[in-house]
């Protein structure tokens, strides 16, 4: 039978061990970034021209003035893309209520609502707005 102290150490010992699968993979990680990063320029081509060096836009060459007609860019594109924002975060916050409807009870579902409610508002705004129309 094992004394009392014994006992814990093994307990802790055990505890601890649970989390080595955590620590190699934070290591290895780190590892395969550090190589990564060191073999890359003595391993990547290393022969630059013109072409290279430049930004590349969609195959257009860029040019520091807007192409005559084509002008700005249209803000409503950027109001789709953040609307879209916001529909990703909605669903990353409501798939874990979907799985865990049950434990949460009464008080998730009012939780979840005044989320969704939220949301509406913001929704119904932007529709107000014309942030929903294609022109």
């Amino acid at each position: 039978m094992l004394a009392g102290g014994q006992l814990l150490a093994q307990d802790a010992a055990a505890g601890i061990g649970i989390y080595l699968p955590l620590v190699l993979l934070i290591v290895l990680a780190t590892g395969f970034g550090v190589v990564s990063v060191l073999l890359g320029p003595l391993v990547g081509p290393s022969r630059y021209n013109k072409a290279k060096t430049t930004a590349y836009e969609c195959g257009i060459e860029p040019s520091p003035q807007p192409i005559a007609g084509a002008g700005r860019m249209p803000v409503a594109y950027y109001v789709t893309a953040m609307l879209f924002i916001l529909f990703d975060i909605e669903m990353v916050f409501l798939f874990p209520y979907a799985i865990a409807a049950d434990a949460l009870g009464l008080w998730g579902l009012g939780a979840v609502a005044l989320f969704i409610a939220t949301f509406f508002i913001a929704d119904f705004y932007v529709w107000r707005r014309g942030g929903l129309d294609w022109n």
